[in-house]
C-alpha cells in the first residue's frame, strides 16, 4: 500500500545524538564518582539530557503527525514504557536487594524512594521528604531518579499539549511559544532562589526545571524547515518499524527529495562549516561550565543551567545539520557505545556508588569517595548497563513485555541448556524480588544520625522539665578563684554546640547534672560568639563555657578571640575539637590547639582522640554519637573542665603565694 505524506517529516535518526548522550552521562558520572576536583559542575549533564529529550520526543511526534496525520498516544506511551521501564525495574530491584544485604542508612526511606520511582514522581517525593541532590552525605539510594521523573512527567504531558502547538499556523510561532515557556521556567527558578527558596525545590521542581526540555521542543519546531519534504515526496506505509515494533509507520523519504525540498542555503558549504565550528564551541562551553563549582545563587540556578541548555541546543543543531561533519565526529564508536547505554549508565552509577561507600568505605561519604571506589563503581556500571541493554532492554523493546515473557517460558520447555539458563534467570529474579521486598519492609524513616540527634533533643527537653536551669550570677572579683572541690559540677557549666553536642546531650545531663546546653543542627563556629554574648547579656553565662562548633566548617581565629574576650579572665573556656570524615577537620583541630596554647584559661577537650578508637559507637555518617558515644563525649568534656579547673586552682595558688611573699617582704623591718 502506498500513499503520499504531508510536509515536514524529520529523519528517523539524527547524527550526533549518541555522542551528545555520551557527553551528558560522562559529565554526570565524573561529577559523582570522582569528586570534587574533576568536574565540580558536572551535574549540568542532566540539562544536556533534558534538551536532547525535548528535541527528540518532539521530532518523533512531528514525524508521526506528518506521516499519519495524527499521534497515537497509546502507541507513543507504550514505546516509552518499553524503553524506560525494564532497566528501571532491574536497577530498583537489584540495588534494593543489595541495600538489604549492606544494611544501615542506605535503607532509609527506601519505601518512599521506590514509590517515587514507580509513579514517576520521585522529584516531588524527594522534595516533600526533605531530600536534596547536593546534600551528598545523605545516602539516598535512588536520588538520581529525580531527573527521570521530570522526563517521564514530560513524556506523559507533552503529547497531550502537542496538538495545541500545531494549532499555531507557522513554525516560528510554535518555536517562539516553546522558547517563551522555557524562559518563564528559568525565570521561575531564579525567582525561587532569589526569594530564599530551598535549592532542592528549585532544582527538582518540574515547573522550575523544565526549560531544557522546552528548549529542545522549540529546537525541534525550529529545525522542521531544515528537514522539510514536499507534499509530493513518496513515502511507503509498512507494517513493521525499524526497531521491530508492529504498526503503521512511514519510511523516510529519499535524501534527494529532502535536499530538493529545503532551502538551498541549508546545504551550502559555509553553513556546514559554521555549524561544525559552532558545535566545537558549544562542547568547549559545556566543559568550561562543568568546571565551575556549584553555588546556591541565581548565577548557578538558573544561570549556569540555562547556559548549559543553550549550548546543548547549539551542539544538537551542529550535529543534526545536513552534511555537517560535527555529528559523525562525536558519534565515533566509543561515544556511540556509551550513548547507546547512557540510560543504563545513568541509572546504575549512583546506587552502586552509595552501596559501595556504605559497604567498603563507611568512614567516608559519597561526596569524598576515594579514587578506587570510583573506578570500581565505574567498571561495575559499564558491565551492568551493557548486560541490561543486551538481555533486558533490547528484548523488551523489540518484542514487548508479554512476548518477552512468552519467550522466556518457551526456553523453559526447550533443551536442557536453555531450560537451565531460563530457570537460572527465574531463580535470580525471585531472589532479587525477595531481597527488595525485605529491604522495603525494614526501611527506617530516619538515618541513624537523625535518630541520635533526636534522642539528644528529647533528653534535653526532659532534663529541662525535671530540673529547670538556674540563672548563673555574673562573676565578681570573689568568683575569680575557682572552686576547691575536686570536680566541677554541671550547674557551673554553659555548653554551646552543634548537632554532635546535641546528639550527646543525654550523656551530658547524666554526667553533669544541671549543665545548660544550647545546641542545634548545622551550627558553625561563626555562630558561637553571638550565642555566648546573648548568654552573658542575660546573666546566664556560667564559670565554665564549653564550645563544640568545629564540625561544620573551618574555624575563624577572630571568632575564637571574640569568644575568649566574652568569657573573660574570670571564667574558663573549653574548646571541643571535632571528629568527622570531612577535609577541613584536621585544620579545625590544629587551629583550636594553637589557640588554646596561646591563651590563658583556655583548654581543648580531645573528642577526636577519645572517639577515634570507638567508631562503632557513631552513627552511619561517622559523625554523630549514639548513646554510648555520647557518654564518651560527656566524659571528655568533664575531664577537660576538671583539668582546666585544676590549672586555675594551681594558678590561683601561685598568685596567692607570690602575694604572700610580697606582703611578708613589706612587713619586714
Amino acid at each position: 500500500m502506498t500513499s503520499t505524506a504531508p510536509a515536514t517529516a524529520p529523519p528517523a535518526r539524527f547524527a550526533g545524538l549518541d555522542g551528545m548522550r555520551a557527553i551528558a552521562v560522562l559529565l554526570v558520572v565524573v561529577y559523582h564518582l570522582f569528586p570534587p576536583a574533576a568536574l565540580p559542575g558536572g551535574f549540568i549533564g542532566v540539562d544536556v539530557f533534558f534538551v536532547i529529550s525535548g528535541f527528540l520526543i518532539t521530532s518523533l511526534l512531528l514525524r508521526e503527525q506528518v506521516s499519519t496525520g495524527r499521534v497515537a498516544l497509546g502507541r507513543f506511551w507504550q514505546r516509552r514504557a518499553r524503553r524506560l521501564l525494564p532497566a528501571l525495574a532491574v536497577v530498583v530491584g537489584v540495588c534494593s536487594a543489595l541495600a538489604w544485604v549492606v544494611g544501615g542508612d542506605v535503607l532509609v526511606d527506601l519505601d518512599a524512594q521506590v514509590l517515587g520511582a514507580a509513579t514517576f514522581s520521585y522529584n516531588w517525593v524527594s522534595v516533600a521528604g526533605g531530600g536534596g541532590y547536593f546534600a551528598a552525605a545523605t545516602p539516598e539510594l535512588f536520588r538520581n531518579f529525580w531527573s527521570l521523573a521530570v522526563e517521564e512527567q514530560f513524556y506523559v504531558l507533552w503529547p497531550l499539549i502537542f496538538p495545541l502547538f500545531l494549532l499555531l499556523p507557522r513554525a516560528w510561532m510554535r518555536t517562539a511559544a516553546a522558547f517563551a515557556l522555557a524562559a518563564a521556567s528559568a525565570v521561575w527558578m531564579g525567582v525561587a532562589i532569589a526569594g530564599g527558596s530551598d535549592v532542592t525545590r528549585a532544582y527538582f521542581g518540574t515547573d522550575t526545571h523544565a526549560f531544557g526540555l522546552l528548549l529542545g521542543v522549540g529546537l525541534a519546531f525550529l529545525l522542521a524547515r531544515v528537514f522539510r519534504v514536499t507534499d509530493a515526496a513518496p513515502a511507503a506505509l509498512v507494517a513493521t518499524t525499524s526497531d521491530g515494533e508492529r504498526g503503521p509507520q512511514w519510511r523516510p523519504v529519499p535524501d534527494a527529495a529532502l535536499v530538493a525540498a529545503r532551502p538551498r542555503w541549508v546545504d551550502a558549504r559555509a553553513a556546514r562549516h559554521i555549524s561544525g565550528a559552532a558545535g566545537v564551541f558549544a562542547l568547549a562551553g559545556l566543559v568550561a561550565l562543568a568546571m565551575v563549582p556549584q553555588s546556591s545563587t541565581a548565577a548557578m540556578f538558573p544561570g549556569a543551567l540555562l547556559a548549559a541548555s543553550v549550548l546543548s541546543a547549539v551542539a544538537i543543531v551542529a550535529g543534526v545539520w545536513p552534511g555537517s561533519w560535527f555529528g559523525p565526529a562525536i558519534d565515533v564508536r566509543p561515544m556511540r557505545w556509551i550513548g547507546d547505554r547512557s540510560y543504563g549508565i545513568y541509572l546504575w552509577h549512583w546506587p552502586l556508588l552509595v552501596l559501595a561507600v556504605a559497604a567498603f568505605a563507611p568512614d567516608t561519604t559519597v561526596a569524598a569517595a576515594p579514587m578506587w571506589i570510583g573506578l570500581g563503581v565505574l567498571a561495575a556500571t559499564a558491565a551492568a548497563s551493557a548486560l541490561s541493554l543486551r538481555y533486558v532492554e533490547t528484548p523488551v523493546r523489540r518484542h514487548g513485555f508479554r512476548a518477552s515473557m512468552r519467550l522466556l517460558a518457551a526456553r523453559v520447555q526447550g533443551g536442557p541448556g536453555a531450560r537451565l539458563r531460563a530457570l537460572g534467570v527465574a531463580l535470580s529474579g525471585a531472589l532479587v524480588l525477595a531481597g527488595a521486598g525485605a529491604a522495603i519492609a525494614v526501611s527506617p524513616d530516619e538515618t541513624s544520625a537523625e535518630a541520635a540527634v533526636e534522642a539528644g533533643r528529647e533528653a534535653l527537653e526532659k532534663a529541662l522539665r525535671e530540673t529547670p536551669a538556674p540563672i548563673a550570677p555574673s562573676p565578681s572579683a570573689t568568683d575569680a578563684a575557682p572552686p576547691t572541690t575536686t570536680e566541677v559540677t554541671g550547674d557551673q557549666i554553659s555548653a554551646v554546640g552543634d548537632s554532635v553536642m546535641l546528639a550527646s546531650a543525654a550523656g551530658l545531663v547524666e554526667r553533669l547534672p544541671g549543665i545548660e546546653v544550647d545546641a542545634e543542627v548545622s551550627r558553625s563556629m561563626w555562630a558561637g560568639p553571638e550565642i555566648v554574648d546573648e548568654l552573658d547579656a542575660a546573666g546566664r553565662l556560667r564559670p565554665y563555657v564549653v564550645v563544640a562548633l568545629g564540625t561544620n566548617g573551618a574555624v575563624d581565629p577572630s571568632s575564637l578571640e571574640h569568644l575568649a574576650d566574652t568569657v573573660g579572665p574570670k571564667r574558663g573556656l573549653v574548646l571541643v575539637n571535632a571528629y568527622a570524615p570531612r577535609d577541613w577537620i584536621p585544620g579545625v583541630n590544629a587551629e583550636l590547639t594553637a589557640f588554646a596554647d596561646d591563651h590563658r584559661n583556655v583548654i581543648v577537650a580531645d573528642w577526636s582522640g577519645a572517639i577515634a578508637p570507638h567508631e562503632d559507637l557513631l552513627a552511619g555518617d561517622r559523625i554523630h554519637p549514639g548513646a554510648a558515644g555520647g557518654r564518651i563525649f560527656a566524659d571528655t568534656v568533664a575531664a577537660a573542665v576538671d583539668e582546666l579547673a585544676e590549672e586555675r586552682r594551681e594558678d590561683a595558688a601561685e598568685r596567692a603565694d607570690r602575694l604572700a611573699e610580697i606582703l611578708s617582704a613589706d612587713l619586714l623591718p
